[in-house]
């Protein structure tokens, strides 16, 4: 579940006073604007990509593709035969292969990045964050924001992010990880305050005969 989450939260939404101390201005500036821009919105659409390189021996080499829908702190994300729910109370995670969901009671501490985070403000106590600059990302102008984690127990060392000067919107970036892991994400096709009904974030049980449930919760 956890791993889900992790990548989840790099596809593709209040600033503590110990991430402040540590981090600039102009950083804290670019991560502001991203969080007010999209709370200002009812749902948001989009598609991402991932490309998972590195592991031990550097053999990972993995791409992925897949669409997440946000609607405040809620989320369903769907990629390579799985989906994850959350209805702000209830995380479902489903894999089709298996023909199983889990289900796990929503708890935001125990979110890892989540997508939430992820397009919003998940560096709020977690991060400290700097200003490294500008560059140009598939046509778009973006500023450059690169965080690492105040707690060095945490499996992500250092996450790059790209926000599109234009927009306000975190549209790519790269995570690093302890077990020599190298993500690289981009985010497209973003679509604001689209008409997603409340149902779309909690599991349909009839419309999946025949799953396995692991009720966790």
């Amino acid at each position: 579940m956890k791993k889900a989450l992790l990548i989840c939260g790099l596809a593709i939404g209040v600033l503590g006073n110990t991430a402040i101390a540590q981090t600039d201005a102009k950083a804290k500036t670019v991560l502001e604007s991203v969080s007010k821009k999209v709370n200002s919105l009812k749902t948001l659409k989009a598609n991402f990509t991932l490309k998972i390189t590195g592991g031990k021996g550097g053999k990972v080499n993995d791409s992925k593709k897949g669409t997440i829908s946000l609607k405040g702190q809620k989320y369903h994300f769907q990629i390579s035969g799985q989906e994850v729910i959350c209805d702000n109370k209830n995380i479902w995670n489903y894999n089709a292969d298996a023909k199983e969901v889990t289900i796990n009671k929503f708890n935001p501490n125990d979110q890892g990045i989540s997508p939430a985070k992820l397009l919003t403000n998940f560096y709020d106590k977690e991060y400290k964050y700097k200003y490294t600059g500008e560059r140009k990302e598939g046509g778009k102008n973006c500023d450059v924001v690169e965080l690492t984690p105040i707690d060095a127990t945490k499996q992500v060392t250092k996450i790059e992010l790209l926000v599109d000067k234009a927009s306000s919107m975190i549209v790519g970036g790269t995570m690093w990880s302890k077990n020599g892991n190298k993500t690289q994400y981009a985010i497209s096709n973003i679509v604001p305050n689209s008409n997603i009904p409340d149902t779309y974030f909690t599991w349909d049980a009839k419309a999946h005969p025949g799953i396995e449930v692991n009720d966790m919760r």
